[in-house]
């Protein structure tokens, strides 16, 4: 692969103008496809076969008629010292919503607080209906923004308009954090290249990467059922690796130069070397995305897809479009140039090597460093012990000033906290028991629901036309995500016996269930993450312990980083100092997303510190040496990739939406605790202690196994040949 990489920087330099214009290209007429089509994103998460889904789909054969489009609750609460019902607001009040009707003709009914009788008890709060005709996912912004407008109409006049329901009135709102995070990425590079343009390189490279992929996503929601989340985390990983990956070519770039290389040639050796390691790091994080399919899990494989294109771009992108912009900047980055004031402040010095303390100080105290550094992660991870998944809602995932978050608070004031929890329950009854014993059953598991810890309120079971299918509304005294309501859910479920079958729903139970399924396919991907992480690396390092150390450490800071999330989010622990809503299970995809995009990115650091050392110690047969060797000329690399991945991550850490608020998170610490706790100090801490044993590989296997260059060291002596011939 190296040859055809070399070849590759080749080509590019022989036509860099014409790589570059025509990525150029691409990006608009892709924008322009864009524009033209348009999104199609939804917030479904919903997972087939599960028993809540089981439950809607009977229900929607039962009763046929019931269906409806996506409905918009509106909440209101009177002005101090009046109410709902008073004659002045119920006519602004119904005024409003027969506006919303009259304007749109995709409004199918309105009502009022009054007419559904849902005034709380001192009549200060209550909710409005607006039903579509189309799905959530069908309404359009003109609607959207006619219910938004007459909303503020309402206020206008005193009264505190809120929305809610199965449209989006708040989306996620991204830009700021974002940009914050590329500068400091840019000061990152520009400090490791002291120049702030080559800093500026890995930057532009990453951004045509990204455009190109954000945008074939986009298009692609058209096509296929996409959530936003996917195009964010995209976004998120697009430019974090994409960056880091021309950081990793750029340097070994510049080394090239330094050795003496014409600008083509050092190209096309940097593409050939390093760029060997991006296109293999690049795998190892697709095959992590991708292997979220194993989960049978839609909305998950749909998000690895897109995630996988983001990343498969970025590495496209690295190994075309940058080595042709090098290609045209030739000489203009190499390290003999350089920004004499970032020069002075790293105090660089023309060549002069590093000092490579932080190797010395780990190598010579191994028990101690590993010891300390493995405690301090163990203790971290302690709280993932008690994990608690679920799925965000209006009270967790959005932030304070939104609509949505206002209209669960006044909801939840007014009604409780188990408003938001309702169970649509399903009694399915025997074609053949009669009439007489059907009402005893049912007066029967009405008394059961009735009688169960934490249940507010249930209402008599309606028959469908056939009379073989009951419905009950059973309200809990708890939240939608707490431990009373999942208890409930699996109770009524357990009353199910020979001549009723009890199947329960609603949006409640539907998030359970996800949170259930994903819970049972944590270990699961867990295992063939770990299984594929070791056998990959054993092909790699030709060894049998570094790759087991290598794994171990992965699941070591993998503990270490749901650990912390759950501390914070859950535990309620600095929840302001992040800027999270309030305390909130753990989001039910994070743990398998976290692992998917973490197991990549330590395997990327695991192979571009290591590697550097297998090639030492293939020449000096010294172990220390080596691992010396390693943390000094790729250590400062890893810790510059390490810096950028967390710049980018705090990036969206920072935004208001919950929900990307979280994954940001889990990836901002889980890059801390792997490359700077686990990569740069137990690594090398842990190779000094078992010294040339960690490269041990039985004869028999290293015959059979495949050799993978990742390094591109064959390549590098065949040069180093040429050039002592020529």
């Amino acid at each position: 692969m190296a040859q055809l990489l070399y070849k590759l920087g080749n080509w590019a330099v022989n036509y860099k103008k014409s790589v570059v214009f025509g990525a150029l290209a691409i990006l608009i007429v892709l924008a322009v496809v864009t524009v033209q089509m348009g999104t199609a994103f939804n917030e479904d998460l919903s997972i087939p076969n599960t028993p809540a889904e089981e439950a809607n789909d009977l229900l929607k054969d039962a009763f046929p008629d019931s269906e409806a489009g996506a409905q918009v609750q509106v909440v209101f609460k009177a002005s101090d010292g009046d109410t709902l019902d008073s004659e002045e607001t119920n006519k602004v009040i119904t005024d409003m919503l027969n506006s919303i009707q009259e304007e749109d003709a995709d409004v199918v009914s309105v009502a009022t607080p009054t007419q559904l009788q849902n005034l709380n008890e001192d009549k200060t709060v209550g909710y409005g209906t607006v039903t579509f005709k189309d799905e959530a996912a069908e309404v359009s912004q003109t609607s959207i923004d006619n219910v938004t407008e007459k909303a503020e109409e309402a206020r206008d006049a005193g009264i505190q308009t809120e929305l809610t329901g199965d449209v989006e009135f708040s989306g996620m709102h991204l830009g700021a954090g974002e940009i914050v995070g590329i500068i400091v990425a840019f000061l990152v590079l520009a400090v490791t290249f002291t120049s702030f343009l080559a800093a500026g390189m890995p930057i532009l490279s990453a951004l045509i990467g990204l455009g190109i992929s954000l945008l074939t996503i986009v298009i692609g929601s058209n096509y296929f059922e996409m959530q936003n989340v996917s195009l964010t985390l995209a976004a998120m990983l697009g430019i974090a690796v994409g960056i880091d990956y021309a950081l990793f070519i750029m340097t070994r770039y510049r080394q090239q130069l330094a050795e003496g290389h014409a600008v083509k040639e050092s190209v096309a050796i940097a593409v050939g070397t390093s760029g060997s390691a991006v296109v293999f790091a690049g795998l190892t994080v697709i095959i992590g995305l991708l292997g979220l399919a194993v989960t049978g899990i839609p909305f998950l494989t749909v998000m690895g897809v897109a995630a996988s294109i983001s990343i498969l771009l970025a590495v496209i992108v690295s190994i075309t479009v940058l080595p042709a912009i090098l290609g045209m900047l030739g000489t203009k980055i190499s390290p003999t140039g350089g920004n004499r004031f970032l020069k002075n402040i790293t105090r660089t010095k023309e060549g002069q090597p590093s000092k490579n303390a932080w190797g010395k100080f780990v190598t010579r105290r191994p028990w101690i460093v590993t010891f300390l550094a493995v405690v301090i992660l163990l203790v971290i991870a302690i709280p993932f012990t008690h994990m608690n998944l679920g799925l965000p809602d209006d009270g967790t995932a959005k932030a304070e000033d939104t609509t949505e978050r206002k209209a669960y608070d006044l909801l939840s004031d007014a009604y409780g906290e188990g408003f938001h929890s309702t169970l649509i329950v399903a009694a399915k009854i025997d074609a053949d028991k009669s009439a007489e014993g059907v009402q005893q059953d049912l007066q029967t598991i009405s008394e059961k629901i009735t009688d169960l810890e934490n249940v507010r309120s249930v209402t008599p079971a309606m028959p469908n036309e056939a009379g073989d299918v009951f419905i009950i509304s059973v309200t809990p005294e708890t939240g939608p995500n707490d431990q009373e309501t999942k208890d409930i859910v699996h109770e009524i479920r357990d009353m199910s016996n020979e001549n009723v079958d009890m199947l329960v729903t609603g949006t409640a139970a539907v998030n359970i269930d996800i949170a259930q399924k994903l819970n049972d396919a944590l270990p699961i991907f867990a295992l063939l993450i770990v299984g594929l992480a070791y056998v990959l690396l054993v092909l790699v390092f030709r060894s049998i312990l570094l790759p087991l150390k290598a794994v171990l450490g992965f699941l070591l800071s993998l503990g270490a980083t749901l650990g912390f999330v759950t501390f914070v989010i859950q535990d309620g622990n600095m929840i302001n100092l992040f800027g999270f809503p309030g305390e909130s299970p753990i989001l039910a995809f994070l743990p398998i997303i976290a692992i998917g995009i973490l197991f990549g990115l330590a395997m990327d650091y695991e192979v571009f510190l290591v590697s550097r050392m297998r090639e030492v110690y293939s020449q000096t047969k010294d172990p220390k040496e080596a691992i010396l060797a390693g943390m000094r000329d790729s250590g400062k690399v890893v810790v510059a990739a390490g810096l950028i991945m967390m710049s980018v991550f705090i990036g969206f850490m920072v935004t208001p939406d919950a929900m990307i608020k979280s994954i940001g998170m889990a990836l901002t610490f889980g890059v801390l605790f792997d490359a700077f706790v686990v990569r740069m100090t137990i690594v090398p801490a842990i190779m000094s202690l078992i010294g040339k044993a960690a490269w041990y590989m039985p004869k028999w296997l290293d015959k059979i196994l495949p050799n993978i260059d990742v390094e591109g060291e064959a390549l590098l002596h065949e040069k180093e040949k040429e050039r002592k011939t020529s």
